[in-house]
């Protein structure tokens, strides 16, 4: 028990001061986790502000945040040759900066990173692990890892994951990710090897394979894309499954729009008791954030500040104003390749009010509306991706994943669908489904499967070679 005390201040002391964490000692505290777990049942709450955060407190936060981000502007002045080029560009001194001031840098961009790679990468830390971006919303980037960062980032998900009770020793996860994402897969794959779960890493299969692997009672976890969660329910129900043909009982799924609709689809055929809608990408890795009861994004205070910047980029949004997240991952927790400011051109929208909900203690937004260069702007003002997508999906036909192409007409939406997602509804019907949303869209059915008409993750596919018998 004084071993455990011991490696907790450790950790706690260096996340307060942002000194480096020693991946072993995050490592032996998950052991320790598993440990007092199985003896007791329950981590206790002092443990649990190792993942949480002591971080309440309006104005400790604030603290907090001043002096995690000075700490990383100077490292990266000192150490990154594109942001020591960027702070003297914009006149500022690293060590001065605080939340509000750090808004005079410009934010950095996706296309900033394309452009100048190398730039990025801090002096005298040796890259070891290439991730991508998936590349559905452009060309990919090409993020380095150092082995800092591989060892760290798991041995913290695992830590958090284990407490907070989202996977334990007894659970199998099923990872339907795309094999691009290197840094996610080998994330899943380390944390259930710390937590003494297993995984079983497919990629991005025709979701009857995937399906087949699941049929086996073996999977209690899956982590993949909403599109391909909706493949799986489509896959399922094709073939009469339900229920309890499965044993899963958590899916955590991201980097798309998860309707409420396809939610409840899940949790009915698969069994699913938990659809987890989280944000993470690879840019900003290891900052992430996860959702509450009531559909905010509340997102890690511990590894990064996360902004709302208005989508004009004059400053931040106002209180219900739609703005983009705006991340700057803090070190320690960030080593090889950091980003400041990075501009992921999701949108979601400010809340007018505090939250009030499980997780109200953490600041937090709406959930995730969209890309930035999905939005419509129609006379009756923007129309955002998710909310095509909770309308679409809703429909009766469960045509998820939503497919869909949108132009602006005279100030009005119009939208092309597969006409399969129509069936049964005539247009006067379909138009008053949408507008029973909020929705003023005028509807052009089109006989095509809809691939065209909208990218999704589960376009991402990866054959496997079947080798017929003898």
């Amino acid at each position: 028990m004084f071993e455990t005390g011991l490696r907790q201040f450790r950790m706690a002391m260096a996340m307060v001061w942002g000194r480096r964490i020693d991946p072993v000692t995050v490592q032996k505290l998950v052991a320790d986790a598993r440990a007092t777990l199985a003896e007791f049942g329950t981590p206790g709450a002092d443990v649990e502000q190792l993942t949480d955060g002591p971080f309440a407190d309006p104005e400790a936060r604030q603290e907090f945040s001043d002096r995690s981000v000075r700490r990383t502007a100077r490292r990266l002045a000192e150490l990154s040759p594109f942001y020591a080029e960027r702070f003297a560009s914009a006149g500022v001194d690293p060590g001065r900066l605080t939340m509000q001031t750090l808004r005079v840098v410009p934010v950095t961009t996706k296309a900033d990173l394309q452009a100048r790679p190398h730039e990025f990468c801090c002096r005298g830390v040796e890259p070891v692990l290439s991730t991508r971006t998936t590349g559905t919303t452009g060309r990919p980037a090409e993020v380095w890892l150092s082995a800092y960062e591989a060892e760290l980032w798991p041995a913290m998900a695992a830590l958090s994951g284990l407490l907070r009770g989202e996977i334990g020793p007894e659970d199998c996860m099923q990872v339907n990710i795309s094999s691009r994402a290197t840094a996610a897969v080998q994330q899943d794959v380390t944390l259930c090897r710390l937590v003494g779960a297993r995984s079983r890493v497919l990629g991005v299969l025709p979701p009857d394979e995937s399906l087949d692997s699941l049929l086996d009672r073996g999977p209690t976890m899956l982590a993949t894309y909403p599109s391909y969660l909706a493949q799986l329910v489509a896959a399922a129900r094709r073939r009469g499954l339900g229920p309890a043909d499965f044993a899963l009982r958590r899916a955590d799924v991201g980097g798309e729009v998860l309707s409420p609709a396809l939610s409840v689809a899940a949790r009915a055929t698969l069994g699913l008791q938990t659809v987890n809608d989280t944000f993470a990408m690879t840019e900003v890795l290891p900052v992430s954030g996860r959702s509450c009861s009531l559909g905010h994004l509340h997102p890690d205070l511990n590894m990064g500040l996360v902004e709302v910047v208005a989508l004009d980029g004059s400053g931040p949004a106002g209180p219900g104003e739609l703005g983009t997240l705006v991340v700057t991952p803090y070190f320690p927790y960030r080593d090889c390749m950091p980003v400041l400011r990075y501009d992921t051109r999701d949108v979601v929208r400010t809340l007018v009010e505090p939250p009030d909900c499980e997780l109200a203690a953490i600041p937090a937004t709406s959930a995730i509306l969209g890309k930035a260069g999905g939005l419509y702007r129609t006379a009756a003002g923007i129309v955002t991706p998710r909310e095509l997508v909770e309308a679409l999906e809703a429909l009766p036909t469960g045509p998820y994943p939503a497919r869909f192409r949108g132009t602006v007409v005279d100030g009005r939406l119009h939208l092309s669908v597969p006409a399969r997602a129509l069936d049964g509804l005539d247009a006067a019907a379909a138009r008053q489904h949408l507008a029973d949303r909020g929705l003023d869209v005028e509807l052009h059915p089109v006989d095509t499967d809809g691939r065209e008409l909208r990218t999704v993750r589960a376009d991402l596919l990866e054959t496997s070679f079947t080798t017929a018998k003898a």
